[in-house]
């Protein structure tokens, strides 16, 4: 059984008090917050949103293991004892989180797979949370398998576009959250729309909203 993983990504508005504060005081603001929250889990990645979305400025990607029962409990202290103090200045208008487990559809490691804890990042980020209908878990094993193995292959046509899948069965309102990388964002757009037309399409109930970010430095980078 492969080790679990959490990852975690929230989404950050600047709130008024941040834009009447002076350009160095947001400069310094921004920092000591991203300071702060580089270190709630092993990786920290912080991306720009705006104005890719009109309700978030930045994206924090956290990401630990969580192979011990008390992972995710640490983790949410730690995050809410970090972030707390910049309440004044910064709204989360979302987070969306879940947990790595193997396949049931794939054998093995996909080359495809997202590792969280690589430094080798790409530009853009895609996340989004998904729920399949109830029709779907219904189906059979062997039919739920075909229709997923034309889904894979579809996705096998564009080997630079990395995946991640979290299972968030139970954990929020979504049962996974979808996590995308890539350099070639038009040619993402071409990978979700093939994927609009494969059977198991029927049975996706909602994957909104969607979240489009470009990977940063750090906080002089956003």
């Amino acid at each position: 059984m492969a080790e679990r993983t959490l990852s975690h990504f929230t989404l950050v508005r600047f709130r008024e008090s941040y834009w009447e504060l002076s350009a160095e005081a947001r400069e310094q603001t921004l920092q000591a917050w991203w300071t702060a929250m580089s270190n709630v889990a092993s990786h920290c990645y912080l991306y720009q949103v705006f104005p890719a979305r009109a309700d978030a400025d930045v994206l924090l990607w956290s990401a630990r293991p969580a192979a011990e029962s008390r992972a995710v409990a640490e983790f949410f202290t730690a995050f809410h004892q970090a972030f707390a103090p910049w309440r004044q200045y910064l709204d989360v208008t979302l987070t969306l989180w879940g947990l790595t487990k193997p396949s049931i559809y794939s054998r093995g490691k996909s080359p495809q797979e997202i590792d969280p804890f690589s430094p080798d990042r790409k530009t853009y980020l895609v996340v989004y949370p998904f729920v399949k209908t109830a029709p779907w878990y219904l189906l059979s094993r062997d039919t739920r398998q075909g229709m997923m193995n034309e889904h894979i292959r579809v996705g096998h046509q564009y080997p630079e576009i990395k995946q991640l899948l979290l299972y968030s069965f139970g954990l929020q309102d979504q049962e996974f959250v979808v996590v995308y990388e890539m350099e070639d964002i038009a040619q993402f757009s071409d990978l979700v729309q093939d994927l609009r037309s494969t059977e198991a399409r029927r049975y996706t109930l909602r994957d909104t909203p969607i979240i489009t970010a470009i990977y940063t430095s750090g906080p002089e980078s956003t």
